[in-house]
């Protein structure tokens, strides 16, 4: 009876958050594919030919993992994020919490929501891409994996963030000020190879370099980081970010008043 009631009420909540971005699908879909659009123009075709290649392959090849997992990235955050503190802001979130469901349920189906938001974003972003480069893949299962796995770490730090933010405002101040620049500097537009010996070493503290590393290898068989690594990495900050986030909602940190 009562994994029959967890299935229930994590099917609720997963199809509560699908039904809420697909809703809005105009602003929560199509921004993020007109904005990677501008980036396989300006940074692939227009820059792109000026630059020539990276690590054997063209400019644009070597960018389009990149793009696609910085959509998946930012997608899988900000939809766990924004739905769940305003849950927490409309109070919705106290009936979850006295109802009788474990806390597991509550933040799978969140974190599944944001899961499933980022991974769709970046299937439309690759369909963009196709319109700009032959796509080449290696190994799918690496790409599987990898997508599934960075989407869930980046859900699970949204839904923390949500957590501990006060007001709306909250929640862009993580994206802005370190999601945003980690991004960047992840590798998503150049390889860590090419910087210098002491600016290698500082990537190497940024997880997102990583998560790009392992998509590109899955697509082009090129990695600046080993496999075995990336997937250590990935999975060291999942299981950390699990365990913080049931922490705070047992204990009701930033959820009870």
């Amino acid at each position: 009876m009562s994994a029959s009631v967890n299935r229930i009420a994590l099917k609720s909540i997963l199809y509560k958050e699908v039904h809420r971005f697909m809703r809005i699908w105009v602003q929560t879909l199509v921004p993020p594919a007109i904005t990677i659009s501008l980036y396989f123009v300006i940074f692939g075709t227009l820059i792109g030919a000026r630059i020539g290649q990276m690590d054997g392959f063209d400019y644009m090849s070597y960018i389009v993992p990149g793009l696609i997992m910085m959509s998946v990235i930012t997608n899988s955050y900000s939809n766990v994020a924004s739905s769940f503190f305003s849950a927490k802001w409309q109070r919705n979130v106290e009936e979850m919490l006295v109802a009788p469901v474990p806390n597991w349920v509550i933040v799978a189906g969140y974190v599944g929501g944001g899961m499933t938001r980022g991974i769709l974003v970046g299937l439309i972003v690759t369909l963009i891409s196709l319109f700009f480069v032959d796509i080449q893949i290696h190994n799918i299962w690496v790409i599987m994996i990898t997508v599934c796995l960075t989407s869930a770490v980046f859900a699970l730090g949204g839904l923390i963030n949500a957590i501990f933010a006060n007001s709306f405002d909250d929640i862009s101040i993580i994206p802005t000020f370190i999601l945003t620049p980690l991004t960047y500097l992840g590798g998503v537009f150049y390889s860590i190879s090419l910087l210098p010996e002491f600016w290698q070493g500082v990537s190497q503290l940024n997880p997102i370099v990583y998560m790009v590393n392992a998509f590109r290898y899955g697509f082009l068989g090129i990695s600046d980081v080993s496999l075995t690594v990336a997937f250590g990495v990935i999975g060291i900050f999942i299981v950390s970010l699990f365990t913080i986030a049931m922490t705070l909602i047992t204990k009701g940190i930033g959820l009870r008043s």
